[in-house]
């Protein structure tokens, strides 16, 4: 007995080392894509803003002439930058990157009254709610609530659900369906959370459960693959048709419609601790993991089912005069940090390989496949994502978001290796 003791010890101190190269090695893998990152975005911030007055200051993608577009703080994706400065400068301690994160989320507060569509969310909690929690300050839970409230104004109580955008004309033709509800509008659930905890006022909270629920029931198909939108009836509540505005056709699965669903899910069993959320996280995780069209570096296609047999694109859709088959780098960071978190709820084989999907899919990000080399890329850190195909819009570019997403899953990733909890 003692030998066998003895045998055990030795080769567990003689593992502890392999162990050891091995988390010193993902360490150095992290700390050398922060410090890329924080490189590429000082440089970012030398560009000038555009548009009309000046107000197109949040980088958003690149022009065919190679230099950063910027919208307005109310395009969607305008948290995002501040997002990832928050990010970069909390995992590296740059105080010149933190100033400039408080800088570009000062910039968002007019949008805490926003009601146009869902995206309120997207805008103000990758923003405020990163600011709230690297650099907290008086005010900035007042300005998360606001944001809260406008997003709650979208809620339809007969549906169940909050309503995405205003109107959306079907690719088959002519028709106009003025509730439309995406996948997306998972994202923003986030935001209803925390106000809930913040406030205690439950509504948000319960707002939040519900939408979710509804996006269970009618939008998650049996093999855990999605519908982009569904379609509801304003006067009943009632779910219409499920169809596609981002994806290929109405059937197929949207690779970044399924990195929505992960990570909204992912983030509702964080926040209600119900399993039936996790069970749905983890079934859109292992529909992306195990997906016979997923490539072996794991960064999805833009579409899973693109040009593939009994798929078929609606008649006004320009995914069907698109044969080059994309990828998308956003999709894959956004699955990446979702799996990160996935990973810490599950025990065993299933933790093992959400985390070594992350993994693999960080690893190909990182490497000169997909990120950009300084200076190029119009600063941005990873290339290869797809915006809106069916749109003629935003193809192979790098994108905000991309880069959001890989950073967010970067600073997720450096805590699970020193064992420090991810909230």
């Amino acid at each position: 007995m003692k030998s066998k003791l003895i045998t055990t010890s030795l080769s567990l101190l003689l593992c502890f080392p392999a162990f050891s190269q091995k988390t010193e090695a993902e360490k150095s893998f992290i700390q050398e894509n922060m410090e890329f990152a924080a490189k590429q975005y000082h440089l970012m911030m030398k560009t000038p803003a555009q548009g009309k007055e000046n107000k197109g200051i949040m980088p958003h993608s690149m022009r065919k002439d190679g230099t950063v577009s910027k919208g307005s703080i109310y395009l969607w994706t305008a948290g995002f930058f501040p997002g990832t400065l928050w990010y970069i400068s909390d995992f590296l301690g740059d105080k010149a990157l933190q100033d400039s994160a408080l800088v570009y989320t000062k910039y968002m507060e007019p949008c805490k009254t926003f009601t146009d569509n869902h995206d309120i969310g997207f805008m103000m909690y990758c923003s405020y709610g990163n600011a709230n929690r690297f650099a907290p300050k008086e005010g900035y839970e007042d300005i998360l609530t606001e944001s809260a409230k406008s997003l709650c104004t979208r809620f339809r109580p007969k549906a169940g659900v909050i309503q995405s955008w205003n109107g959306f004309r079907s690719w088959h033709g002519d028709k106009v369906y003025d509730f439309p509800v995406i996948i997306d509008n998972m994202m923003n659930l986030e935001l209803l959370f925390h106000a809930s905890k913040v406030t205690g006022d439950d509504e948000y909270k319960n707002i939040a459960i519900s939408h979710a629920e509804k996006v269970m029931k009618n939008q998650i198909r049996k093999d855990y693959s999605h519908f982009h939108i569904i379609y509801y009836d304003k006067e009943t509540g009632a779910p219409i048709k499920g169809e596609t505005s981002q994806g290929y056709s109405d059937n197929s699965c949207w690779s970044r419609g399924q990195s929505w669903g992960i990570y909204g899910f992912t983030l509702c069993y964080r926040e209600t601790g119900d399993k039936r959320f996790l069970k749905t996280a983890q079934g859109m995780a292992d529909y992306y993991l195990n997906h016979p069209n997923l490539p072996s570096d794991k960064v999805a296609w833009w579409d899973f089912n693109a040009w593939e047999e009994g798929y078929v694109p609606g008649v006004r859709s320009r995914a069907s005069i698109t044969p080059i088959l994309y990828r998308d780098a956003s999709a894959a960071a956004c699955t990446a940090s979702a799996l990160l978190e996935l990973s810490t709820y599950v025990k065993g084989a299933k933790s093992k390989k959400y985390l070594e999907g992350a993994k693999q899919i960080l690893h190909s990000l990182g490497s000169a496949a997909y990120r950009a080399k300084l200076g190029e890329n119009a600063n941005f850190i990873l290339m290869h994502s797809t915006g809106a195909i069916p749109h003629g819009s935003e193809l192979d570019v790098p994108l905000t978001y991309a880069d959001y997403y890989f950073i967010e899953a970067l600073h997720r990733y450096n805590k699970i290796l020193n064992n420090e909890p991810l909230f």
